[in-house]
Formats: structure tokens, sequence, C-alpha cells
């Protein structure tokens, strides 16, 4: 399968959204005795995000689970838009794209398994990360060198920071 003609160029991007487990996360999750959850989360991947939100770049995450970890972290980073336990990425994503007047093509979207697929197939910038299974990959325009939970986020942050500005 070839990669796709990007939709449009990083530059223009005003939108970034994320999947959480496998692109913020290393795909794996903590579940003690008492059915507590945690995760870990990128430091490095904390400050991309900043910067993309100081630059006026806004930044979403659109999850098939629920996790009180990630809305405290999203929280902490100042993302205001956190879409978690959805069912149906591309409704989620039509709805926050309509309330924010940004078109499908301002997008990027940043995912690493098989029901990120649509949400991957619709945005101007489809990323996989590293750790992607084959067929995200084979769908994106983008694939980072670092995987999920060490760093692509902030690789992702960066490109678009850079596009940006111009110094692509």
């Amino acid at each position: 399968m070839s990669i796709p003609d990007a939709k449009t160029s990083l530059s223009e991007v005003r939108l970034v959204i994320f999947d959480v487990d496998g692109v913020f996360t290393d795909g794996r999750f903590y579940l003690s005795n008492d059915g507590v959850e945690s995760k870990a989360f990128n430091t490095q991947d904390g400050y991309g995000i900043r910067q993309l939100l100081e630059t006026g770049i806004e930044v979403a995450i659109i999850s098939g689970r629920s996790s009180t970890a990630v809305e405290r972290r999203m929280a902490e980073l100042g993302v205001r838009h956190v879409i978690q336990g959805c069912k149906d990425k591309i409704g989620a994503f039509t709805k926050l794209t309509g309330k924010l007047g940004i078109s499908d093509a301002e997008c990027a979207y940043v995912g690493d398994d098989i029901p990120d697929l649509p949400l991957l197939r619709k945005v101007g910038y489809a990323v996989a990360v590293a750790n992607a299974v084959q067929a995200v990959r084979e769908h994106c325009h983008y694939t980072t060198h670092a995987a999920g939970g060490h760093g692509a986020v902030r690789e992702v942050c960066e490109l678009v920071l850079a596009a940006a500005s111009g110094t692509d």
C-alpha cells in the first residue's frame, strides 16, 4: 500500500489531535490489586504540548479509553479538548472541528492502532508513532522515529512548530 499524499502541509495545521495509549504512553497501563490504574507519561512530550499551545496551535485528545490519569495530565498541560471513552472518533472529531471552526485539512492526528485508521484517513496530515501497527503506518504521511511514550509526541510537536515557523 502506498502512503497517500498529504491533504495539507504541516505549516497549515491548526489542530493536533493525539490518541493516548500507545502514543502518549508506551501502550501499557498498570492496574493495582485494588483496581487503580496508572500510566507513565514522558515529561519531554509535555513540554512539546505546551509549546504548541503557546504558539496558538490547538491540541486535543481523542481516546477510546477513559483514565483519571489522562484527565489530570492533560489539565496540567493546559489541554482543553480531552475526549475519553470515545466509541466514535469521527463523530467526536467532527463536533470538535465544528466548534473550533477548523477544517479537516487543517488537522493532524497521531495514532498507533486500528481504531485510529478512520480518523487518520480523514485529517489533512496523518502521523503514526514508530511502534504503530503496520496497517496504521501504511496510511500515514509520517512515522515518528520515537516510539509512543518515548518522545513521539515531542517529535510531532517539534515538526509542527518548525513548519509553523517556516524552519522545516
